[in-house]
Protein backbone atom coordinates (compact mmCIF):
# COMPACT_ATOMS: atom_id res chain seq x y z
CA UNK A 1 0.00 0.00 0.00
CA UNK A 2 1.73 3.35 -1.16
CA UNK A 3 1.84 6.44 1.42
CA UNK A 4 -0.91 9.37 1.33
CA UNK A 5 -0.02 12.67 2.14
CA UNK A 6 -2.27 13.43 5.66
CA UNK A 7 -2.90 16.84 4.68
CA UNK A 8 -4.30 16.10 1.15
CA UNK A 9 -6.17 13.11 2.32
CA UNK A 10 -7.47 15.47 5.13
CA UNK A 11 -8.87 17.76 2.38
CA UNK A 12 -10.23 14.76 0.62
CA UNK A 13 -12.39 14.47 3.21
CA UNK A 14 -14.21 17.20 3.30
CA UNK A 15 -12.10 18.64 6.85
CA UNK A 16 -10.30 22.12 7.07
CA UNK A 17 -6.80 21.70 8.19
CA UNK A 18 -5.87 24.20 11.03
CA UNK A 19 -2.12 25.30 10.45
CA UNK A 20 0.98 26.97 12.66
CA UNK A 21 3.58 29.16 10.81
CA UNK A 22 7.47 29.24 11.77
CA UNK A 23 9.14 32.16 11.23
CA UNK A 24 12.05 30.97 13.06
CA UNK A 25 13.68 27.67 12.27
CA UNK A 26 14.67 26.16 15.10
CA UNK A 27 14.10 22.55 15.10
CA UNK A 28 12.95 22.74 19.19
CA UNK A 29 10.42 25.62 18.51
CA UNK A 30 9.10 23.14 15.57
CA UNK A 31 8.76 20.34 18.02
CA UNK A 32 7.13 22.65 20.56
CA UNK A 33 4.38 24.12 18.59
CA UNK A 34 3.63 20.99 16.63
CA UNK A 35 2.63 19.59 19.83
CA UNK A 36 -0.15 21.74 20.35
CA UNK A 37 -2.02 19.76 17.67
CA UNK A 38 -2.01 21.91 14.30
CA UNK A 39 -2.77 19.31 11.25
CA UNK A 40 0.31 21.14 9.48
CA UNK A 41 3.29 23.58 10.36
CA UNK A 42 5.35 25.37 7.94
CA UNK A 43 8.74 26.64 7.80
CA UNK A 44 8.88 29.94 5.89
CA UNK A 45 12.10 30.58 3.50
CA UNK A 46 10.75 33.65 2.15
CA UNK A 47 9.84 35.98 4.73
CA UNK A 48 11.47 33.55 7.48
CA UNK A 49 14.77 32.25 8.73
CA UNK A 50 14.35 29.20 7.27
CA UNK A 51 16.30 27.87 4.56
CA UNK A 52 17.78 24.36 3.05
CA UNK A 53 19.91 24.10 5.76
CA UNK A 54 17.63 24.20 8.49
CA UNK A 55 14.74 22.85 6.69
CA UNK A 56 15.45 18.78 7.79
CA UNK A 57 15.96 19.57 11.74
CA UNK A 58 13.06 21.62 11.25
CA UNK A 59 10.96 18.95 9.47
CA UNK A 60 11.73 16.28 11.43
CA UNK A 61 10.90 17.83 14.65
CA UNK A 62 7.32 18.57 13.43
CA UNK A 63 6.88 15.05 12.15
CA UNK A 64 8.11 13.79 15.44
CA UNK A 65 5.02 15.29 17.31
CA UNK A 66 2.32 14.01 14.13
CA UNK A 67 1.81 17.26 12.50
CA UNK A 68 2.35 17.45 8.24
CA UNK A 69 5.53 19.49 7.63
CA UNK A 70 5.16 22.45 4.97
CA UNK A 71 7.13 25.53 3.52
CA UNK A 72 6.57 28.53 1.89
CA UNK A 73 9.21 28.61 -0.66
CA UNK A 74 11.33 32.07 -1.45
CA UNK A 75 9.58 32.07 -4.71
CA UNK A 76 8.61 30.04 -7.75
CA UNK A 77 12.35 28.47 -8.37
CA UNK A 78 11.92 24.65 -9.37
CA UNK A 79 15.60 24.41 -7.71
CA UNK A 80 14.00 25.43 -4.62
CA UNK A 81 10.91 23.67 -4.68
CA UNK A 82 13.03 20.48 -5.52
CA UNK A 83 15.18 20.95 -2.77
CA UNK A 84 12.61 21.44 -0.29
CA UNK A 85 10.85 18.50 -1.44
CA UNK A 86 13.95 16.01 -1.05
CA UNK A 87 14.31 17.82 2.48
CA UNK A 88 10.99 16.31 3.22
CA UNK A 89 8.35 19.02 2.74
CA UNK A 90 4.63 17.40 2.18
CA UNK A 91 3.38 21.07 1.19
CA UNK A 92 5.00 23.38 -0.94
CA UNK A 93 3.60 27.15 -0.74
CA UNK A 94 4.57 29.24 -3.66
CA UNK A 95 4.27 33.06 -3.22
CA UNK A 96 3.19 35.54 -6.07
CA UNK A 97 1.31 33.82 -8.14
CA UNK A 98 -0.24 36.16 -10.69
CA UNK A 99 -0.54 34.02 -14.08
CA UNK A 100 -2.36 30.29 -14.69
CA UNK A 101 0.90 29.94 -16.54
CA UNK A 102 3.01 30.67 -13.19
CA UNK A 103 0.91 28.42 -11.08
CA UNK A 104 1.56 25.32 -14.17
CA UNK A 105 5.14 26.39 -13.57
CA UNK A 106 4.70 25.77 -9.39
CA UNK A 107 2.60 22.18 -10.37
CA UNK A 108 5.78 21.27 -13.48
CA UNK A 109 8.53 21.42 -10.67
CA UNK A 110 6.50 19.20 -7.69
CA UNK A 111 5.63 16.34 -10.74
CA UNK A 112 8.30 14.24 -12.32
CA UNK A 113 8.50 13.48 -15.95
CA UNK A 114 5.94 12.68 -17.85
CA UNK A 115 3.92 15.31 -16.02
CA UNK A 116 6.46 17.69 -14.73
CA UNK A 117 10.43 18.45 -14.57
CA UNK A 118 11.20 16.98 -11.12
CA UNK A 119 14.67 16.01 -10.84
CA UNK A 120 14.42 12.66 -8.95
CA UNK A 121 16.75 12.97 -5.69
CA UNK A 122 14.59 11.77 -2.70
CA UNK A 123 16.94 12.31 0.37
CA UNK A 124 14.84 11.95 3.57
CA UNK A 125 12.05 10.39 1.79
CA UNK A 126 12.61 6.68 1.74
CA UNK A 127 13.13 7.64 5.94
CA UNK A 128 10.04 9.19 6.48
CA UNK A 129 7.46 7.26 4.25
CA UNK A 130 6.10 3.80 4.40
CA UNK A 131 7.32 3.28 0.54
CA UNK A 132 9.33 4.52 -2.22
CA UNK A 133 7.65 4.65 -5.53
CA UNK A 134 7.87 7.36 -7.15
CA UNK A 135 3.40 7.51 -6.98
CA UNK A 136 4.71 8.27 -3.51
CA UNK A 137 7.16 11.07 -3.86
CA UNK A 138 4.49 12.92 -5.80
CA UNK A 139 2.01 13.13 -2.45
CA UNK A 140 2.68 16.57 -2.67
CA UNK A 141 0.28 19.89 -1.62
CA UNK A 142 0.74 21.88 -4.45
CA UNK A 143 -0.58 25.47 -2.57
CA UNK A 144 -0.08 28.74 -4.80
CA UNK A 145 -0.63 32.15 -3.02
CA UNK A 146 -2.97 34.71 -4.85
CA UNK A 147 -1.91 38.32 -3.13
CA UNK A 148 -1.68 40.48 -5.20
CA UNK A 149 -4.33 42.44 -7.77
CA UNK A 150 -3.18 40.55 -11.18
CA UNK A 151 -3.27 37.60 -9.44
CA UNK A 152 -6.87 38.51 -8.00
CA UNK A 153 -7.76 38.96 -12.03
CA UNK A 154 -6.19 35.74 -13.02
CA UNK A 155 -7.54 34.04 -9.68
CA UNK A 156 -10.53 31.86 -11.78
CA UNK A 157 -7.70 30.60 -14.53
CA UNK A 158 -5.36 30.23 -11.68
CA UNK A 159 -7.89 27.71 -9.60
CA UNK A 160 -8.37 25.95 -12.79
CA UNK A 161 -4.92 25.00 -13.35
CA UNK A 162 -4.49 21.13 -13.68
CA UNK A 163 -2.55 19.81 -10.50
CA UNK A 164 -2.94 23.16 -8.00
CA UNK A 165 -4.39 21.79 -5.00
CA UNK A 166 -4.81 25.02 -3.20
CA UNK A 167 -5.04 28.63 -3.11
CA UNK A 168 -3.66 30.77 -0.04
CA UNK A 169 -4.16 34.49 0.22
CA UNK A 170 -1.53 36.06 1.66
CA UNK A 171 -4.41 39.33 3.21
CA UNK A 172 -1.43 41.84 3.96
CA UNK A 173 0.35 41.71 0.10
CA UNK A 174 -3.26 41.48 -1.23
CA UNK A 175 -3.96 44.70 0.56
CA UNK A 176 -1.08 46.55 -0.17
CA UNK A 177 -1.45 45.70 -4.06
CA UNK A 178 -5.09 46.77 -3.50
CA UNK A 179 -3.46 49.94 -2.40
CA UNK A 180 -4.62 49.89 0.66
CA UNK A 181 -2.48 49.77 4.32
CA UNK A 182 -1.31 46.54 5.19
CA UNK A 183 -2.69 47.10 8.92
CA UNK A 184 -6.16 46.45 8.89
CA UNK A 185 -6.92 48.88 11.45
CA UNK A 186 -6.01 51.56 8.94
CA UNK A 187 -8.66 50.72 7.08
CA UNK A 188 -12.09 52.66 6.31
CA UNK A 189 -14.99 50.71 6.54
CA UNK A 190 -15.33 51.58 2.92
CA UNK A 191 -11.58 49.82 2.21
CA UNK A 192 -12.55 47.10 4.71
CA UNK A 193 -15.11 46.04 2.25
CA UNK A 194 -12.87 46.41 -0.70
CA UNK A 195 -10.60 43.47 0.95
CA UNK A 196 -13.17 41.54 1.81
CA UNK A 197 -14.90 41.37 -1.49
CA UNK A 198 -11.17 40.12 -3.18
CA UNK A 199 -11.11 37.56 -0.44
CA UNK A 200 -14.24 36.45 -1.30
CA UNK A 201 -13.71 36.43 -5.17
CA UNK A 202 -10.81 33.89 -3.97
CA UNK A 203 -12.82 31.77 -2.17
CA UNK A 204 -15.47 31.39 -4.44
CA UNK A 205 -12.93 30.93 -7.53
CA UNK A 206 -11.88 27.89 -5.29
CA UNK A 207 -14.92 26.74 -4.48
CA UNK A 208 -16.00 26.79 -8.36
CA UNK A 209 -12.96 24.67 -9.57
CA UNK A 210 -12.92 22.12 -6.44
CA UNK A 211 -9.40 23.64 -5.26
CA UNK A 212 -8.95 24.44 -1.24
CA UNK A 213 -9.09 28.12 -0.46
CA UNK A 214 -6.71 29.02 2.20
CA UNK A 215 -5.69 32.14 3.95
CA UNK A 216 -2.99 33.37 6.65
CA UNK A 217 -4.57 34.26 9.64
CA UNK A 218 -3.14 36.25 12.52
CA UNK A 219 -4.77 34.60 15.29
CA UNK A 220 -7.82 31.97 15.99
CA UNK A 221 -10.52 34.34 16.14
CA UNK A 222 -9.71 35.46 12.79
CA UNK A 223 -9.34 31.79 11.62
CA UNK A 224 -12.82 30.79 13.04
CA UNK A 225 -14.57 33.58 11.33
CA UNK A 226 -12.91 32.54 7.78
CA UNK A 227 -13.64 28.97 8.52
CA UNK A 228 -17.23 29.43 8.82
CA UNK A 229 -17.12 31.81 5.43
CA UNK A 230 -15.94 28.09 4.10
CA UNK A 231 -12.06 27.82 3.70
CA UNK A 232 -10.29 24.65 4.20
CA UNK A 233 -6.59 25.68 5.02
CA UNK A 234 -5.80 28.21 7.87
CA UNK A 235 -3.12 29.51 9.89
CA UNK A 236 -3.72 30.30 13.33
CA UNK A 237 -0.84 31.48 15.09
CA UNK A 238 2.70 31.96 14.04
CA UNK A 239 5.90 30.87 16.49
CA UNK A 240 6.69 34.83 16.72
CA UNK A 241 3.50 36.21 17.63
CA UNK A 242 3.22 33.99 20.20
CA UNK A 243 6.02 34.87 22.10
CA UNK A 244 5.46 38.21 21.68
CA UNK A 245 1.51 37.83 22.75
CA UNK A 246 2.42 35.97 25.25
CA UNK A 247 5.14 37.84 26.39
CA UNK A 248 3.30 41.18 26.87
CA UNK A 249 0.39 39.27 28.18
CA UNK A 250 2.34 37.74 31.23
CA UNK A 251 4.46 41.03 31.83
CA UNK A 252 1.56 43.50 32.06
CA UNK A 253 -0.16 40.72 34.43
CA UNK A 254 3.35 41.46 36.46
CA UNK A 255 2.94 45.03 35.89
CA UNK A 256 -0.14 45.31 37.31
CA UNK A 257 0.93 46.08 41.21
CA UNK A 258 4.39 47.72 39.89
CA UNK A 259 1.63 50.47 37.72
CA UNK A 260 -0.30 51.32 40.56
CA UNK A 261 0.36 54.17 43.09
CA UNK A 262 2.92 53.14 45.88
CA UNK A 263 0.74 53.80 49.03
CA UNK A 264 -2.06 51.67 47.19
CA UNK A 265 0.29 48.89 46.05
CA UNK A 266 1.66 48.94 49.57
CA UNK A 267 -1.55 48.61 51.26
CA UNK A 268 -2.21 45.35 49.33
Amino acid sequence: MGFGNPLLQRWARGTASLGAWMTTADPQVAEFLASCGFDEVCVDQQHGLGDPASLAAAFRAIELQGAVPTTRVPSNDPALIGKSLDLGALGVIVPMVETTEQAARAVDAVRYAPGGHRSAGPLRGPIMRAAGAQADFEQIAVIVMVETAEGLRNVDEIAATAGVDAIYVGPADLAVSLGLSWDPDDWRESQARIHETAIDQVRESCQRHNVIPGIHCANGTIARRYLEQGFRMLTVASDLALLQLGGRAELAAARGLLDRPAVEAAAV
